[in-house]
C-alpha cells in the first residue's frame, strides 16, 4: 500500500505536539459493525517519517474509501478528542525514549464510537537506539466479560512477543559483527545456539547482548559453539 510521510510528533513542545493534530480534521468513513475481533498492524519508520498500515488497519480508519495515506494525523484525528493527548504521548514515549505503550481508545465515526487497543513496541538498534515503533490495533465487539479478559490476555501476550524481538535483532548485530556472516546466517546461529543449549531463543539473545556490552560473561556451552562458528581472527566473549 502507499505510505505517506509524515512525523510521528513534533519534538520540543506539548504545544507543538498538540499543533498536529487537525483542529477539523474530516470525518473518518462510518466503521463497519464488527462481531468478530478485528486486528490491525502498523509501522512508523523513524528515519524516513513514514508510516505502513496492514489492509485491516486501513480498513478500521476507512482509508480504502478515503484514500488518504496513515500519517500520524489520520491515527490521532479518528479518535475521541479524550483520547487523543494519550495517544500522542505515548507515541512521542516510545519514538525519543524507547517506551512500549497499550492504550484502550475510541475510534469515531458516524454511527458512534469503536472501542480499540492500541499496542506501540520500539525496535532499537545495536545501540539501543529506536529506529521504528511496530504495533498493533486491536478492535472488538463489547462482549462479555470473559470475553474481554481473553482479548486483555492475547494482547498482554502479542505485546511480550514483540518485545521480545528487539534483543533478538540486537543479538543479530552482534553475531555479524563475530563472524563476519550475513543477517540470516546470524539468525540460524542464534536459533543454533538456542537449540543446542536448551534455551529459548530471547534468552540467548538476552545474554548475547548483555555480553557484548560488558555486562556479564557468555555461559561456557554458548562460547565453545561461537568459538567454532568464528572464523580466525575475530575474538568472542
Amino acid at each position: 500500500m502507499t505510505s505517506t510521510q509524515s512525523r510521528v510528533v513534533p519534538r520540543h513542545s506539548s504545544a507543538e505536539r498538540a499543533a498536529a493534530v487537525p483542529p477539523r480534521p474530516p470525518a473518518p468513513s462510518p466503521l463497519p459493525e464488527r462481531r468478530t475481533r478485528v486486528a490491525g498492524r502498523w509501522r512508523y519508520d523513524r528515519q524516513s517519517g513514514e508510516w505502513w498500515w496492514s489492509p485491516e488497519m486501513s480498513a478500521l480508519y476507512g482509508l480504502a474509501v478515503d484514500g488518504r495515506g496513515p500519517c500520524t494525523e489520520v491515527l490521532v484525528a479518528a479518535q475521541h478528542p479524550d483520547d487523543r493527548p494519550r495517544t500522542i504521548d505515548a507515541l512521542s514515549a516510545a519514538v525519543t525514549g524507547g517506551q512500549g505503550f497499550c492504550l484502550e481508545v475510541r475510534l469515531q465515526s458516524g454511527d458512534g464510537e469503536l472501542p480499540v487497543v492500541l499496542l506501540g513496541e520500539p525496535q532499537l538498534d545495536d545501540e539501543g537506539r529506536v529506529t521504528a515503533v511496530e504495533g498493533l490495533l486491536v478492535a472488538a465487539p463489547r462482549p462479555a466479560d470473559d470475553r474481554v479478559r481473553a482479548l486483555e490476555t492475547e494482547v498482554a501476550q502479542l505485546r511480550t512477543a514483540m518485545a521480545g524481538r528487539a534483543p533478538i535483532e540486537q543479538a543479530k548485530g552482534v553475531l555479524m559483527l563475530l563472524t563476519g556472516c550475513g543477517e540470516q546466517v546470524a539468525f540460524d546461529l542464534l536459533a543454533h545456539i538456542s537449540s543446542h543449549t536448551h534455551r529459548k531463543l530471547r534468552e540467548v539473545a538476552l545474554d548475547l547482548v548483555a555480553s557484548a556490552a560488558g555486562q556479564r560473561p557468555l555461559p561456557a556451552e554458548v562460547r565453545a559453539i561461537l568459538r567454532d562458528a568464528c572464523p580466525p581472527g575475530h575474538g568472542g566473549h
